[in-house]
């Protein structure tokens, strides 16, 4: 057997390996451990492709786990003011947070993103967090694609995808953290920073005009607004925004609130405006198929827009509709909607397609946008990103991770996610070198 914690790799896989200090023992087993470095990110000549099948899919078959504490627990943040979804409006996070701890010490976090409308409560969401848990300290030393098959097992299809992505992410941040390599670099080391658009909030137009003032002083160029409810109350913050920061980039996410031919309307009105957003975000109900195209035919044809397809995106089966029937220009991929395997299943299926991809987030704290962030950075494929909710909350509760200057992310080469929640561990007495910080 291979031992636990540790990774045998192929002789095709450019890694090299030195030997740590094992730190601990379980089921009197010893327990290996490698920092493992990743010389072909370090390569020009070696696509992302080449470096994402080497890196990450190599280690989850040969990199063996062995899971000795595994809980989930409440994460709540009150938001500095309402984001609008839809129809209804959010005011707090109630996420998820979960923390692994493999039997060589390295720990783990991940993040349940709850949001009632689209992924059910957040005690239902601890229900199933506490259940995979009870799985993983159960289960005997197994492969990571062992693992995380059975966690998918647990928890399938759509309506649980948003916990199988936090548990996915421990899972794969305490492996990461185990050979010694960021995020970043295992899901392909493509770049090492990446830039942000900024949603602005539902706030009034005066309100709205002061954030777009503040944010594009700190650099941003590209300004998200949830439209879809009011037409004349989105023309009011649009045209507020518009009048002071006349060269701003704007993606406008409807969230199904339109009609085709609201949207054609829409699109009309901004045009005669002078304003052209990047990207037109769900114009129609999620199961308006032929509404979808025809106002994605119509924004593409008539002003060079791109429609994005968010909600009517809840399986690979939507994504490959949409490709098949040429029904939007770019796809919205989000860990919670897909989990994280389900996600690169999606990326790696759109690769040659011509379809472009947009990756975002539900209401999240930065331990979960972290983990996107990385992964968008490492793979190098993802043309549009809007990872930004940790700037909409009143307080930040992780420590560490990436580095933020502006509307930029920069990462470190600092193991895993490079950072912890400010989380009190009542079953953990020590704090070691893996991010386990109680």
């Amino acid at each position: 057997m291979v031992p636990v914690g540790s990774a045998l790799f192929s002789s095709t896989c450019n890694f090299f390996f030195s030997p740590c200090v094992s730190r601990s023992l379980h089921r009197s087993q010893n327990v290996i451990k490698f920092c493992v470095s990743n010389v072909m990110a370090e390569s020009t000549t070696v696509s992302t492709s080449e470096r994402t099948s080497l890196g990450f899919k190599n280690l989850t078959e040969t990199f063996w786990v062995d899971v000795q504490r595994a809980e989930g627990r409440e994460l709540n943040v009150a938001l500095s003011a309402p984001l609008s979804l839809g129809l209804s409006s959010v005011e707090n996070v109630e996420n998820v947070a979960i923390r692994v701890e493999l039997s060589n010490g390295c720990v783990g976090w991940g993040e349940v993103a709850v949001v009632p409308l689209v992924t059910g409560d957040q005690t239902k969401a601890l229900v199933k967090v506490r259940e995979a848990c009870q799985f993983l300290r159960q289960s005997p030393p197994t492969t990571l694609n062992f693992a995380l098959d059975e966690i998918a097992r647990i928890l399938p299809g759509s309506e649980f995808a948003s916990v199988r992505a936090g548990v996915e992410m421990a899972l794969i941040d305490a492996v990461a953290n185990s050979i010694d390599i960021p995020l970043w670099r295992l899901f392909g080391g493509a770049s090492n920073s990446l830039s942000t658009a900024i949603t602005i909030p539902a706030v009034s137009p005066a309100e709205a005009s002061e954030l777009a003032s503040k944010y594009c002083k700190l650099g941003f160029s590209t300004l998200k607004l949830n439209v879809g409810r009011n037409i004349t109350a989105d023309f009011d913050v649009l045209q507020a925004i518009h009048a002071v920061h006349p060269h701003c980039s704007f993606i406008l996410d409807a969230n199904e609130g339109y009609t085709s031919e609201e949207a054609v309307e829409v699109l009309g009105k901004l045009n005669d405006m002078g304003v052209i957003p990047v990207l037109f975000e769900q114009p129609v109900h999620r199961d308006d198929w032929s509404g979808l195209h025809d106002v994605s035919n119509f924004a593409r044809d008539m002003y060079g827009i791109s429609v994005v397809a968010d909600e009517s995106c809840r399986s690979l089966n939507d994504v490959q509709k949409v490709m098949q029937e040429n029904l939007a220009s770019v796809v919205n991929i989000k860990l919670a909607k897909f989990g994280v395997l389900g996600t690169l299943q999606i990326i790696k299926a759109t690769r040659k397609s011509g379809l472009l991809l947009m990756i975002d987030g539900m209401i999240e704290t930065r331990l979960a946008t972290g983990f996107a962030l990385h992964l968008a950075a490492g793979l190098g494929c993802i043309k549009y990103v809007n990872l930004n909710t940790p700037f909409l909350l009143s307080e930040d509760p992780f420590v560490g991770g990436c580095e933020v200057s502006g509307a930029i992310y920069n990462f470190t080469n600092a193991r895993g996610q490079g950072g912890f929640l400010k989380w009190t561990i009542v079953s953990c007495t020590q704090v070691d070198c893996c991010h386990g910080k109680p």
